[in-house]
C-alpha cells in the first residue's frame, strides 16, 4: 500500500498534533504513530507550560532564566522567540479546549518550578500533559483533513538519493504494527507500507528508553533522531541528556515522575535521616535547576550509600497537597505512601533529550523535505540544560511556526507530483524465532548507558561504553538484515544509534557544562561554549556559532 499526503507527521505528542491542526487548514495531514494516538511523552508531562501570563512577570525574565539554566549554550534568538510567542500559543491551546487550573479570581493559576524567578507555569493540577494531549487529540479526531494511522511505526526515511535522485526526503517506510494491539479482534498485519509526503515532519519525542531508569513511557526510543541520522541529517548536542531529579523509588513503581512543582511549592529534599542537603550544593537550595539538583542527589546517594533520598512536603496542609498534586497523591497511595504525612522516596532518572536533529527557526532540518519539531529536534532553546516546563512550550511554538512556514509553501510544493519509489523489499528475511536476542541486547545496552554514560561520566567510562555499543551494533545489524522487522527490533536498532550519538558527543566535550559532567574535565571552559555537531560519516565536533 502507498499513502500519499501533503504533510506526513511522524509522532502524536504536543508538537505533532499542534502542527497537524494548523497545517490541516491548508492541506491533507497524515499522522503516523506507533502506539495509540494519545500515547506520547506529552501525555505523561506533569508540571506544565512555561509562559509569561502573570502581571508580575516579563518575557525578559523568562529569557534570563532560560539562559541561566542553559549554561551558556542556548541560542538567544530561539529563547526570545519562545518567550515572546509562548503566551499566544497557550491561549490558542485554551481555545482548543484545554482546561487549566484557575485561581480564586478566575485567572490562570501559575505555579513556579526550579530555575524560574517567577510564577509562570500554566498547569492542570499535576497532570498537565494528559490534559494537553486530551484536548489536541479530540480536535485532531474531529478534523476532516487529518488521517491517523495508529499502531504504525516508521522504519526509515525515504531519500530520493537512495534511487539515484537528489538528496531529498519524500516520506517514510512504515511497519503496520496493528498486530501488537491486545484488543480482541484487532487486525493482524505486519506489512511494510510506503508513505509519501510533500513534507515529512519528525515529531517522535525523546529517547529515555536508552537508559535503564527513565521517567519516559515505552514509546521514547529515539526513533526520529536515529532515522534522521541514518538519512544524513545533522544532529547536535546529544551529550546533554537531562535526568529528572525526582522519580518515585519503589520496587513496584515504573517510571513515575514526581513533578518539579512539588519543590516549587515548598518541597524539601532530605537524606533518609531527615537532613536537608540542597543548601550545601547551591544557594537556591531546592529551587536550583534540574542538572544541579540531580548531581546533588547522585553525590549524596554515593556519599551515604543510600538507594534514594526523600522529597518532603508534609509541612504543607493536607488539603493543599491533595489539591495541587492529586495525581501524585493517588499514585503514591497505591504503594502505601501518603505524601501528606510521609516524605516521598525518589531517585534521578533519564527524562529529557536536550539535543536532537538540528533545525532552523522554523523546524527545517539540513535535509530538504525533512522537518523536526519537539523533543526530537535541536532548536537551541535548551542549551546544556532545559529549564523546567520549557518543553511543552517548545512543542507549541515550533509546531505553529513549522506549520505556518510550510502551509505558505503548499502551492509551490503541489506543483511537483509525488515521486515514484520502490516498495519495501524483504529480500530473504524471515521471521525470527530468537526474540530473546532482542530482549538481551536491549537490556545490555540500557545498563551500559546507565552505568557508564549517566549523571557523572569519565573518559574511561565513555570508552567502555563505546566498545560495548559497537559490539551490540554489529549484532543488531546482523539480526536486522536477517529477519523480518518488528517493532521491538526497530526500537532496539534506534536506541543503539542514539546511544552511539550520546557517547560520541560526550567524548568530544572536554569540560563539564550543564547536564554533561565528567570527573576528567571538571571545569566549564569558555572555548567549549559551542554546540557539538555530527552527521553520518562525520565525527562529533564542536562548532562555533
Amino acid at each position: 500500500m502507498t499513502v500519499k499526503t501533503d504533510f506526513l507527521v511522524l509522532g502524536s505528542g504536543v508538537a505533532g498534533l499542534t502542527f497537524a491542526l494548523e497545517a490541516a487548514e491548508h492541506g491533507q495531514v497524515t499522522i503516523v504513530t506507533k502506539r495509540a494516538l494519545d500515547e506520547s511523552n506529552t501525555k505523561y508531562a506533569q508540571g506544565g507550560i512555561a509562559a509569561v501570563l502573570g502581571a508580575d512577570d516579563t518575557p525578559e525574565a523568562h529569557i534570563k532564566d532560560t539562559l541561566v539554566a542553559g549554561a551558556g549554550l542556548c541560542h538567544e534568538v530561539v529563547v526570545e522567540i519562545c518567550a515572546r510567542e509562548g503566551p499566544d500559543r497557550v491561549r490558542e491551546l485554551i481555545a482548543r479546549g484545554a482546561r487549566f487550573d484557575l485561581d480564586d479570581s478566575g485567572q490562570l493559576h501559575l505555579t513556579r518550578e526550579g530555575g524560574h524567578s517567577a510564577r509562570r507555569v500554566t498547569h492542570a493540577a499535576d497532570a498537565t500533559g494528559a490534559e494537553v494531549e486530551r484536548a489536541l487529540v479530540e480536535k485532531v479526531k474531529a478534523h476532516p483533513n487529518i488521517q491517523v494511522f495508529d499502531h504504525h511505526m516508521a522504519i526509515d526515511l525515504i531519500m530520493l538519493s537512495q534511487f539515484g535522485g537528489p538528496d531529498v526526503c519524500v516520506g517514510a517506510y512504515v511497519l503496520d504494527d496493528r498486530a501488537s494491539r491486545e484488543e480482541p479482534g484487532a487486525p493482524k498485519s505486519h506489512s511494510v507500507e510506503t508513505f509519501l509526503g510533500r513534507a515529512t515532519i519528525l515529531c517522535t519525542g525523546g529517547a529515555g528508553k536508552v537508559y535503564l531508569y527513565t521517567t519516559n513511557p515505552d514509546v521514547a526510543s529515539g526513533d526520529g533522531v536515529a532515522m534522521a541520522y541514518r538519512a544524513g541529517a545533522e544532529v547536535a548536542n546529544m551529550e546533554f541528556y537531562q535526568f529528572h531529579p525526582t522519580c518515585l523509588y519503589h520496587p513496584q513503581a515504573k517510571s513515575f515522575l514526581v513533578t518539579e512543582a512539588v519543590r516549587g511549592e515548598g518541597g524539601i529534599l532530605r537524606l533518609p535521616d531527615g537532613t536537608a542537603f540542597m543548601e550545601s550544593h547551591d544557594p537556591r537550595k531546592d529551587l536550583a535547576p534540574r542538572d544541579i539538583v540531580a548531581r546533588a542527589i547522585d553525590f549524596e546517594m554515593k556519599r551515604t550509600g543510600s538507594e534514594y533520598v526523600l522529597l518532603d512536603i508534609t509541612h504543607k496542609p493536607a488539603d493543599f497537597i491533595k489539591d495541587h498534586f492529586p495525581n501524585i497523591h493517588a499514585e503514591c497511595l497505591k504503594f502505601g505512601i501518603d505524601i501528606t504525612t510521609q516524605p516521598i522516596p525518589v531517585v534521578p532518572a533519564a527524562h529529557y533529550m536536550c539535543g536532537g536533529v538540528s533545525t532552523d527557526l522554523h523546524g527545517r532540518t539540513t535535509i530538504p523535505g525533512l522537518w523536526a519539531i519537539g523533543e526530537c529536534a535541536f532548536t537551541g532553546l535548551h542549551g546544556a540544560n532545559r529549564l523546567a516546563s520549557n518543553s511543552l512550550l517548545e512543542g507549541l511554538v515550533f509546531g505553529y511556526r513549522a506549520a505556518k512556514k510550510l502551509t505558505g509553501q503548499i502551492a509551490e510544493l503541489r506543483q511537483s507530483p509525488h515521486p515514484e519509489v520502490p516498495n519495501w523489499k524483504t529480500g530473504n528475511a524471515f521471521p525470527s524465532d530468537e526474540e530473546v536476542v532482542v530482549a538481551h541486547n536491549w537490556d545490555e545496552l540500557r545498563r551500559t548507558m546507565w552505568n557508564y554514560v549517566g549523571i557523572v561520566r569519565s573518559n574511561t567510562r565513555l570508552r567502555r561504553a563505546a566498545r560495548r555499543i559497537s559490539l551490540l551494533q554489529d549484532e543488531i545489524r546482523e539480526y536486522y538484515w536477517k529477519h523480518l522487522v518488528t517493532r521491538d527490533m526497530l526500537e532496539l536498532r534506534n536506541i543503539a544509534t542514539v546511544a552511539e550519538l550520546i557517547v560520541g558527543c560526550a567524548a568530544a566535550r572536554h569540560e563539564s557544562r550543564g547536564l554533561h559532567s565528567t570527573i576528567d574535565y571538571p571545569d566549564t571552559l569558555p572555548n567549549f561554549a559551542h554546540d557539538t555537531v555530527t552527521k553520518r560519516g562525520v565525527l562529533p565536533h564542536l562548532r562555533g556559532r
